[in-house]
């Protein structure tokens, strides 16, 4: 692992070497145009001989004192960063499972619902048997009712009707007998009657 550091770093440092002379040969080129101006003089080489030194002083003191907090920074990022995901991950497998279990009841309440549609069939039946037997005693208690009130009704004019035949009958035969009575009649019916009154004392 410290192998790898250092040779980083090394690639580091040669990679800014060179981004740096680079610079410096882009600078010296820019510098003047005529016929006159020399492109390497020794004020120019002496500035990007500072310029480079620091550079490389930055680098050194960076990759130096800034590699292990800049390491460290970055690995607790990415410990931090892994226990997210891990979080993550666990919460992902709570979310399946919650997910599955709503599934689970979600195709559990198609059924129930149709267990509560044929119960509720079977008690609507029920409740409708139960009324068509309640709706029959009461039309044969009314019926029977009906038919006793006939019957007493019956019997209440059969014998009003014969009490007034009776009652006819006997105006009729008073008046047959007084019409057909006469004083013979009456004298046999007086004698007769004074016979029994006597025969008894």
């Amino acid at each position: 692992m410290k192998q790898t550091t250092k040779k980083s770093n090394i690639t580091w440092v040669l990679t800014a070497g060179m981004v740096l002379l680079a610079a410096a040969v882009a600078y010296a080129e820019g510098g003047g145009h005529g016929e006159a101006a020399n492109p390497l003089s020794h004020e120019k080489m002496m500035d990007l001989l500072w310029r480079t030194t620091n550079f490389v002083a930055l680098v050194i003191i960076l990759v130096k004192f800034g590699s292990k907090p800049i390491v460290s920074a970055l690995g607790s990022r990415r410990m931090a960063i892994a226990d997210r995901f891990d979080v993550l991950n666990t919460r992902r497998g709570e979310v399946e499972l919650s997910y599955k279990k709503y599934e689970d009841k979600l195709a559990r309440i198609d059924q129930d619902v149709q267990s509560i549609i044929d119960s509720a069939k079977v008690q609507a039946e029920k409740e409708r048997e139960k009324i068509i037997a309640d709706a029959n005693r009461a039309a044969a208690d009314i019926k029977r009712k009906a038919e006793l009130s006939v019957q007493y009704e019956f019997t209440l004019a059969k014998k009003a009707l014969r009490e007034e035949i009776a009652e006819q009958a006997t105006k009729m035969a008073e008046a047959l007998v007084v019409k057909n009575f006469t004083e013979a009649d009456q004298s046999k019916l007086v004698s007769e009657y004074l016979d029994k009154v006597g025969a008894r004392s």
